[in-house]
């Protein structure tokens, strides 16, 4: 059956977009079958990695018409299907909205899926709205990325986690809210963010109690990100070693994968094997 990991926070420009096809590549490298699903009207994931052949339609046709026919695009990094956001005009909000299964449609039309993917990763808009709802609401696990700045910190501890308490009752309708998991994301070596950073680490915010859990793993601020996503390459494919304190891409999202999907048994085991890989080299 395939994980659904859902990309979200009520913060734009906090790094959706860049870690979905990050954490799509590490994947697709470890040899899952990944499923990208770009649930935001800007199209940023739908352009991040190169298309071999792009299909005639988009997730618009996929939740409306409930169809899979000519839905799925190919992206030039193998393992790693798409499904594209083709709705600038914002009209698939309106029709999840007014429509009675609109918000936990998604969910249902994802798990016939299941036998065709390993990973689904659903990348969303910064904004609340609908099409966000539907994008939380179908996903197995949420995972949010927190930029250690306070406009930040404070956006996930009110808007964030304030949206997933108004999902709950989605649970009558058969989607139950799944468990969030915060991480620190572009981390810089000021004072400041590491302060933020501890902060959050003991979920000092109130609202956040129990609520979330903080991964161990924390992605750098580095140039890598951005030259990777400028070379439309996954990052630990970008830069599979560095000198210095700080963790390369490779090992980073290596460990980023280990943390999140500790229940997969293989994926410890294959981690192991490419970081041995890259010791001997």
């Amino acid at each position: 059956m395939a994980l659904k990991l859902t990309i979200t926070s009520t913060k734009g420009g906090v790094g959706k977009t860049t870690l979905t096809a990050n954490l799509g590549g590490i994947l697709a490298d470890l040899g899952y079958r990944v499923l990208l699903v770009d649930a935001d009207v800007q199209p940023t994931l739908s352009s991040y990695y190169p298309l071999e052949a792009r299909a005639e339609r988009g997730l618009s046709a996929f939740i409306t018409e409930a169809i899979t026919d000519g839905v799925f695009s190919h992206t030039a990094v193998p393992g790693i299907d798409l499904i594209v956001s083709d709705d600038p005009e914002g009209m698939l909000q309106n029709w999840i909205l007014h429509t009675p299964d609109g918000r936990v449609r998604l969910k249902h039309l994802l798990a016939r899926l299941d036998a065709d993917y390993d990973f689904i990763l659903l990348d969303t808009q910064g904004a609340v709205g609908p099409l966000q709802d539907a994008a939380v609401l179908a996903a197995d696990l949420l995972l949010c990325p927190i930029p250690p700045e306070i406009l930040s910190a404070r956006e996930f501890a009110r808007g964030t986690l304030h949206m997933l308490e108004r999902l709950r009752p989605m649970v009558c309708l058969g989607a139950p809210v799944g468990p969030l998991r915060g991480l620190i994301y572009r981390m810089d070596r000021t004072v400041d963010a590491h302060r933020i950073a501890r902060e959050l680490c003991r979920e000092a915010y109130g609202p956040s109690k129990g609520a979330v859990t903080i991964l161990a793993t924390v992605v750098p601020s580095t140039v890598a990100y951005r030259e990777a996503a400028t070379a439309r390459l996954p990052v630990h494919q970008w830069e599979t070693r560095r000198a210095g304190p700080t963790a390369s891409a490779r090992e980073t999202m290596l460990a980023l994968v280990r943390e999140l999907f500790p229940h997969l048994a293989e994926v410890d085991l294959i981690c192991e094997q490419h970081a041995s890989g890259e010791r001997s080299r």
